[in-house]
């Protein structure tokens, strides 16, 4: 099938490429969030298309995967096609509710878009439940990814975060947590927006162990690998990939018990606890027992290839998008 698709999360669109489908993704001349085209820190394969917005009408689509509100009116405008009336869609939830927990009334569900029938796909069975969906049809098709090989070595007693934007998403991130860490146990905090994190960290007194501004993937994989686990701070967001592909590396892994994650983090695998002393003395425990570490990370990455491998997430999305196609 040919699928239009926006290049919203990197990670996510990464392992949706991977299927067997043409994948058609708007590119504008800014590469702004109306066409970001195709990734720039990923090896896409070629069936992963850019299309420019000007020749998306004489694109024979059959099917629409839209992320976001604006992308409706962007599919009108650019392909001559109604989502849900005249053109296939589903609508992929990435994120657990903005406002209010349970009571949060999805666009797919209000009075005005619940007719068209358009699916709503969450990619955690937590953000299904807390959503109110109204009367939309919903799916969960959990997270799946290429798996990166066993990576871990543990060498550098420290912990590692992937945290974008760690500033401006400061308490839903769980960034003031990683302050507390890194007064504790060495901390190294990767992804976007670095510079404001070192700023807040000096007001506060605390030295971060290191902070590493937006790094290809492939690097980024190798050198959190190296350290010796994973925190994972969120107090409430969806399920980050990043913490699944730590796993893989074989990264035992510290995380608040909020939304998905103690789903994903099983107790062989590390500890999910919203004690925030309890993961800091766990961390402080593998400093200084590498091989308990080393047990927990395996743990981790033979749960993740169980339940997170990207051909049956593939699998799901196949069933899916064949089911609304037809």
């Amino acid at each position: 099938m040919r699928v239009l698709v926006w290049h919203v999360h990197g990670s996510w669109t990464n392992s949706f490429v991977q299927g067997v489908h043409d994948y058609v993704l708007p590119v504008t001349s800014s590469r702004g969030s109306e066409g970001r085209g195709r990734a720039r820190t990923w090896d896409w394969p070629g069936s992963a298309r850019e299309v420019p917005v000007a020749q998306l009408r004489s694109e024979p689509i059959d099917v629409v995967v839209l992320q976001r509100p604006e992308e409706i009116d962007w599919c009108r405008r650019w392909t001559g096609r109604d989502p849900g009336l005249d053109l296939p869609a589903v609508f992929l939830e990435h994120n657990a509710p903005h406002e209010h927990a349970v009571s949060t009334r999805h666009l797919m569900g209000t009075a005005d878009w619940a007719p068209r029938g358009i699916r709503i796909v969450h990619v955690t069975h937590f953000n299904a439940m807390a959503w109110d969906n109204g009367e939309a049809p919903v799916s969960v098709i959990e997270h799946g990814i290429p798996d990166p090989g066993l990576r871990w070595t543990g060498e550098d007693a420290s912990l590692a975060a992937v945290v974008n934007e760690p500033v401006r998403r400061w308490r839903v991130a769980g960034t003031d947590l990683l302050l507390d860490a890194a007064a504790s146990v060495p901390t190294h905090v990767y992804g976007m927006g670095m510079p404001p994190l070192e700023e807040a960290a000096h007001r506060a007194g605390v030295r971060f162990a290191g902070l590493h501004d937006d790094l290809p993937q492939a690097q980024l994989l190798d050198e959190l690998g190296q350290h010796r686990a994973y925190l994972h701070p969120y107090r409430w967001t969806s399920l980050g990939l990043a913490l699944l592909e730590a796993m893989a590396l074989g990264m035992p892994v510290l995380a608040l018990a909020s939304t998905e994650a103690p789903r994903a983090v099983p107790r062989e695998a590390g500890l999910a606890s919203c004690d925030v002393a309890a993961l800091l003395e766990q961390a402080r425990q593998w400093m200084h027992d590498p091989s308990d570490a080393r047990e927990h990370g395996l743990a981790a990455r033979a749960h993740v290839l169980e339940h997170y491998g990207l051909q049956r997430f593939l699998d799901d999305w196949d069933e899916l998008l064949k089911e609304v196609a037809s």
